[in-house]
């Protein structure tokens, strides 16, 4: 739980009275609330490391497409030529 979770459910704490809540309800409140935040934390954790991911193969795929161009420049420019003639006819 982050310092923005620990504060929210301090201000919840503090709106419903000196006892913590609202008696049961209350407690089920604080429950739930401190659930979406562990979830929210964890999905964020799952985000981070599926961009790290992305990141890592966009890295390796665009150093593959680099050496492709390189080592084949002309068959390179007449296949995108080709792809904007066809591209072109398909949006009209």
């Amino acid at each position: 739980m982050n310092s923005e979770t620990s504060e929210s459910i301090s201000t919840m704490n503090a709106m419903n009275g000196p006892d913590g809540g609202a008696g049961l309800n209350g407690n089920v409140v604080h429950r739930v609330a401190q659930k979406a935040h562990e979830t929210v934390d964890k999905l964020e954790q799952t985000v981070s490391t599926g961009s790290e991911k992305v990141m890592s193969m966009q890295e390796e795929y665009g150093a593959y497409a680099r050496e492709q161009i390189k080592m084949h420049p002309l068959s390179t420019v007449a296949g995108a030529f080709a792809l904007g003639l066809l591209l072109g006819k398909i949006l009209r």
